[in-house]
């Protein structure tokens, strides 16, 4: 049985900061960390001490966590950022809350002696010989321990204490980790073994100049000792214990959303029984109730959404989304009696499309959208229409004859705005032939469920539909929130924003057809009218084309496919070749191309030779010390060839979230090779050594552990219907009791096993049997789970 935790976090915003620049304000971004190592870095709001982010992750952590924390800072151009302070969370106190944090937090400052991270190997043995009693301590190794030099290292020595008695190893110098290999012996007297003291090993960065810099401890009860004489492993190391007391928001406080998963992942049979229901309700619908229509019952509003994708992803992998969609919007149209109102709730329909068209339609999305995207970012015009809020300051001059009018300022905005709508439309109403097939079925079998149910209304109906979703669900909103589609690194400052948000409501009223033009209380959109009537027309003919196409061609099973393209985009390579003076200038721009298959990459996206890497032989994807390079944001992507040789490829990102993004998706694509390596080398080989452990031999194992299941949630995942099924069976347990209400008709057969009953039976009732059947198999294994460790225990 595997685990899986899942840690969901947002950052929605920020307030009452403290100003740190000499303007009275802030510059403030997010860094989130998960147990000291950086995740995600928020964009930066400019002059703002009351910023809002709007930003989530969800991060795949199979190997579990320590702590969450979140660093607020303030950009400086000029120097290095300012820290303002930070909010730390453990992950018992995230877990404590079933269904997670939603808060406002204090900051609270930051102590170095907090910010420790790391582990330690030692071997701990009680002697007692009739001449002497002595505590013997082994200091093996450290790894990963938080660097305190300028160099981006540290130069550790530890130091083990019992009582009064205390000894220390050597200094290790410029290394984050450490080979010590020295034993350390303290000499006790009789009368302290009775003592219920506590051995505390503490590690510390040397400083020739000022105090030594704390790297975190150790403490084991000296009754341990009596109990099993001698002990040996890794243990992680902590902090010194003095917790800054809440500040009482004098630091600022963050609104933060946290949420935490951890689900025992049973082996896929065990799940079949529930995926067969699943595939029944779209395989053979029925009038009446299904386990999709069950399972929209027990199905709070809060998480419809994840609920939605989730269903989106098996019915992906079972190559029956488009059926599965069908069902839910068939059910939708007919209990929907005014057209207008037609998928305008939050129903389960409604947010399947929309999170169905984010799994694989984005690709398709940043193709049409991207390029008109980077153009407004680029030229950051001051647009505005509504009178109320034209600030005449704010505008370059436009005019030689004097002070730039409203009227001006309100035609230039008209025709800058003209001129982005319709590059957007045309980008749009283009796309035909780009459009995932899959996309297009769907909206097809739309298309076609409102044309039966809607016969006698006006004709707009059947493209409103899917208009609705396209335009409005989709496209819009990307154009309005850039990052949140991964369309910009950065939020728009406030002059960008503000002509995304224009052009959003713009495309919403051609989504619309121009139907509500002239209604509203924005009257001082009146200008762009003109522009969205005469798109009506081009919207309806790209509608049309868009859902002529065969039902064959939308059949899919996987997001990802040989001949798709994952990631791509401008990277830094370490030319390895050849002696190299400078670090920085062993980088080489070039253009890289992720597939399934292979990670490519050539000196221009139109170079005809492209060298590639083979994903299969890709065995681990990680991050790389900043002094390896005296460069930030690299990564390693290391593989192995046919005679077992290893061969690590350089490459460096231009932020820490490219960087992030990148090792996720190589980690993704990677997911399933054999030959993936347990540990890594954070450093490089030079002059004749690691640069992080400062071992000789190149061919010696890594000094740190490998990340490669660490995995940054969107909507490239790939598919994995176990733990999709997990969730889902979840649900389904939560609302068991609003199962056991269903009339006494429905749950015929409530004895039988699944195996047993008939589809003609009571749905409610299959799905208590499935559900109790689930809830045995887990606790199953949680049983046969404790007595190994039983076992364990008892037969060391």
């Amino acid at each position: 049985m595997a685990k899986n935790t899942s840690l969901y976090f947002r950052i929605v915003e920020g307030r009452n900061l403290p100003a740190k620049d000499v303007s009275g304000t802030s510059d403030p971004y997010c860094i989130v960390k998960v147990d000291n190592e950086v995740v995600a870095r928020t964009a930066t709001v400019w002059k703002n001490l009351n910023p809002f982010w709007g930003e989530e992750y969800t991060l795949h952590l199979p190997m579990g966590f320590h702590s969450l924390s979140f660093h607020v800072m303030d950009e400086d151009t000029i120097g290095h950022d300012d820290v303002i302070g930070k909010i730390t969370l453990t992950k018992e106190a995230i877990g404590a809350q079933a269904k997670g944090l939603d808060c406002w937090l204090n900051l609270t400052k930051v102590d170095p002696d907090e910010e420790v991270q790391g582990e330690i190997h030692l071997g701990l043995e009680l002697l007692k010989d009739t001449e002497k009693i002595s505590l013997r301590c082994q200091v093996i190794e450290a790894r990963d321990l938080a660097p305190r030099d300028i160099s981006g290292t540290s130069d550790p020595f530890t130091r083990v204490i019992f009582n009064n008695h205390s000894a220390e190893t050597s200094i290790i110098k410029k290394t984050r980790f450490p080979h010590w290999g020295e034993t350390l012996e303290l000499e006790l007297d009789p009368e302290e073994l009775r003592e219920e003291g506590t051995v505390t090993v503490q590690v510390w960065d040397w400083d020739m100049v000022g105090k030594n810099d704390f790297l975190g401890k150790v403490e084991i009860p000296f009754a341990c000792l009596h109990k099993t004489p001698q002990l040996e492993g890794w243990f992680r190391l902590l902090p010194l214990g003095n917790n800054e007391v809440d500040a009482g928001g004098k630091l600022g406080a963050l609104r933060l959303k946290v949420r935490l998963v951890e689900d025992q992942i049973l082996p896929s049979m065990y799940y079949q029984p529930l995926i067969d229901l699943l595939v029944e309700s779209v395989i053979s619908p029925t009038e009446d109730s299904s386990a999709l229509t069950m399972l929209e019952e027990v199905t709070t509003v809060e998480s419809r959404q994840d609920m939605a994708m989730t269903l989106v992803k098996i019915y992906l992998g079972q190559g029956l989304v488009v059926p599965f969609l069908d069902y839910l919007n068939t059910r939708e149209v007919n209990h929907t009696t005014d057209p207008n109102t037609l998928f305008r709730s939050n129903s389960l329909a409604s947010k399947a499309m929309e999170q169905f068209m984010k799994a694989v339609g984005m690709l398709y999305l940043h193709e049409v959208l991207k390029p008109i995207i980077n153009r407004i970012f680029d030229e950051k015009k001051y647009i505005e229409l509504d009178p109320c809020k034209i600030d005449l300051n704010r505008t370059r001059r436009i005019s030689f004859k004097g002070a730039v009018s409203e009227a001006e300022v309100r035609d230039s905005s008209v025709e800058m705005l003209q001129s982005y709508l319709t590059s957007i439309i045309e980008s749009i109403v283009s796309s035909v032939d780009q459009c995932p097939p899959v996309m297009r079925v769907a909206f097809k079998q739309l298309h076609k469920r409102v044309e039966e149910q809607f016969t006698d209304v006006f004709v707009d109906v059947k493209y409103l539909a899917i208009s609705g979703f396209f335009f409005l669900r989709f496209f819009a909103p990307a154009i309005l929130t850039p990052k949140l589609f991964q369309l910009r690194d950065q939020h728009a400052d406030t002059r960008t924003s503000r002509t995304l948000l224009l052009l959003a409501k713009a495309l919403q009223s051609v989504g619309n057809l121009g139907l509500q033009l002239g209604h509203g209380k924005e009257q001082w959109m009146a200008p762009l009218h003109p522009i969205i009537l005469r798109s009506v027309a081009s919207v309806k003919d790209f509608l049309d084309k868009l859902i002529d196409i065969d039902h064959d061609t939308g059949k899919t099973r996987a997001v990802f496919m040989a001949s798709v393209t994952v990631k791509e985009g401008f990277l830094h390579k370490h030319k390895a070749e050849g002696p190299q003076l400078l670090s920085r200038f062993a980088f080489k721009k070039r253009y890289f191309w992720l597939t399934s298959e292979t990670l490519s990459y050539a000196k221009t996206p139109d170079w005809q030779v492209r060298s590639s890497i083979p994903i299969q032989c890709v065995c681990a994807v990680e991050r790389v010390d900043e002094n390896a390079f005296q460069q930030q944001n690299v990564m390693q992507v290391i593989t192995q060839d046919n005679d077992g040789q290893l061969h690590t490829t350089y490459i460096q990102c231009k932020n820490v979230n490219e960087l992030n993004q990148w090792l996720s998706a190589i980690r993704k694509v990677s997911i399933y090779n054999e030959r993936m390596l347990p540990s890594f080398h954070p450093g490089v080989h030079r002059s004749g050594k690691w640069t992080c452990c400062l071992q000789a031999d190149r061919a010696v194992a890594g000094c740190s552990r490998t990340h490669s299941a660490v995995t940054l949630g969107d909507w490239s995942d790939p598919l994995d219907p176990d733990v999709e099924t997990q969730t889902i069976y979840k649900q389904l347990l939560q609302g068991k009791d609003k199962l056991r209400l269903v009339p006494e008709h429905v749950l015929d057969g409530a004895e039988c096993t699944v195996q047993q009953m008939k589809p003609c039976q009571g749905i409610a009732a299959r799905l208590l049997v499935v559900i109790e059947d689930l809830e045995q198999a887990h606790a199953t294994f949680q049983r046969r789970e404790k007595e190994d460790v039983t076992s364990v225990i008892m037969n060391p």
